[in-house]
């Protein structure tokens, strides 16, 4: 192809993380970025993608840390119709479907094959900088360097800055891919409410946006999806690699598990009488990691959050609301590891006397990534010089939704001591720029030929 790269990008910064990203973008100015369109080189790459980052970030900060960018809030808005802006500068046809995904699109020359790029807009509570958001920037600048260099592709290509990954407003994931693919309904979210107690249909609403036709057959158009992602981890850190090229992503489950027992007076309910809900969880919790500790690698279990009820200090708690989160790259050993928590969690449960009830809110199978589009990754970033590593993801992406249904493939980029979901992420910046380049090789390779 002769994709041209120049020269590894400049050490903007080294070694030392700035720790007032989002400040700085908030400086640049809003109007400046969306309404500055400069030609992309190779030699500025890392600066570009940081400054997009800190602008990102400075239309969503938390005054308690890092970004907030929750499905359908203000923030999620502001910074939708931003990108929007940026990307009519930019001379791409824009626009949103149903749900709030959106799209930007270079037309080809065969108009009804496309190929996707992008990641999700939408944060966990306090997140960082750099997940979700930077597969979006990625996406935006290789369809503006491909536009320049290579003017019309054959087939389109598109950037989606997809509505909702998390699930951190709402207990459901995927919201903006499934709308995509045709696999998320009406049904699954109608009666869900956030921590506010504000319904998913009314928030989507107040967004602007409505559920899609479900009558209507999802997109035919679509022959491939590329996403960028931060790897979230530390492998491609300790191993000194820039870009991770994804051949497979774990398996989930999630779960919400509430335990009924008695609130009563702290001071006057003997030990012995009492169905504390706090004293069962907890033993709950405890047995399951421990469970998850023996089973033994890749298998991780986590509880992340935890609601007591009444949570009052002189109170024995009658309830206690508890999530678990787990992922193995093995489907079978997901099912055997289900069946084994919850036999142990029915044992603890009558052993306390209280009432447990188990909800599975997400069950995605391990995903294979698509073997043709790995390999051309793997062949652009032996092509470009680019340190690389062929890896598993052990995080969930929008990129396990499409894999069903078109080929799929994902590209990591380094995170600093794995750190995500925190507003301590970081990654370089000539990191970024790596991840960038890779995938540019990668869309040019699938539209352009």
């Amino acid at each position: 192809m002769g994709l041209i790269v120049l020269a590894p990008a400049s050490r903007l910064i080294a070694e030392k993380m700035p720790t007032n990203r989002i400040a700085m973008g908030r400086k640049l100015g809003m109007e400046d970025l969306i309404n500055c369109h400069e030609k992309l080189e190779f030699e500025n790459l890392a600066n570009r993608i940081v400054k997009r980052l800190e602008w990102l970030g400075s239309l969503a900060e938390d005054p308690e840390g890092g970004i907030t960018r929750l499905l359908y809030s203000k923030q999620w808005t502001d910074t939708q119709q931003a990108l929007k802006n940026w990307m009519e500068t930019e001379g791409l046809e824009v626009q949103f479907d149903e749900v709030g995904n959106l799209s930007g699109i270079l037309k080809g020359i065969n108009q009804d094959e496309t190929v996707l790029t992008g990641s999700h807009i939408d944060t966990v509570n306090n997140g960082g900088l750099y997940d979700g958001q930077f597969g979006i920037v990625a996406g935006i600048l290789a369809l503006i360097y491909l536009k320049e260099q290579y003017g019309a592709p054959k087939r389109n290509l598109e950037v989606v800055s997809l509505a909702e990954e998390e699930g951190s407003r709402f207990p459901y994931c995927f919201w903006g891919s499934k709308n995509i693919v045709g696999t998320a309904f009406k049904k699954d979210v109608e009666n869900l409410v956030d921590s506010n107690g504000v319904p998913f249909a009314k928030a989507m609403s107040e967004a602007g946006f409505t559920f899609r036709n479900e009558a209507k057959a999802p997109r035919r158009d679509l022959k491939g999806f590329v996403e960028v992602h931060v790897e979230q981890g530390n492998v491609l850190e300790n191993e000194k690699k820039s870009v991770g090229v994804v051949k497979s992503i774990v398996g989930q489950r999630r779960f919400t598990i509430e335990v009924k027992g008695e609130a009563n007076h702290a001071g006057t309910t003997p030990m012995g009488y009492r169905k504390d809900a706090v004293y069962a969880a907890s033993h709950m919790i405890h047995e399951t990691l421990n469970m998850a500790k023996q089973y033994g690698d890749p298998l991780v279990a986590t509880v992340g959050r935890m609601d007591i009820s009444p949570n009052t200090v002189n109170v024995v708690p009658g309830k206690a609301v508890f999530t678990l989160d787990l992922r193995h790259i093995d489907k079978n050993s997901i099912i055997q590891f289900t069946e084994a928590f919850t036999e142990k969690m029915k044992e603890i449960s009558n052993e306390h006397g209280v009432d447990t009830t188990i909800e599975k809110w997400l069950d995605t199978d391990p995903v294979p990534m698509d073997p043709e589009i790995v390999e051309i990754i793997e062949n652009k970033c032996i092509e470009n010089n680019l340190s690389y590593k062929v890896m598993h993801s052990g995080a969930g992406h929008d990129a396990q939704v499409f894999a069903p249904c078109i080929p799929t493939a994902m590209l990591f980029v380094p995170s600093h001591k794995g750190i995500s979901h925190n507003p301590g992420e970081y990654t370089n910046p000539d990191d970024l720029a790596e991840g960038v380049k890779a995938l540019i090789g990668t869309l040019y390779e699938l539209a352009y030929k």
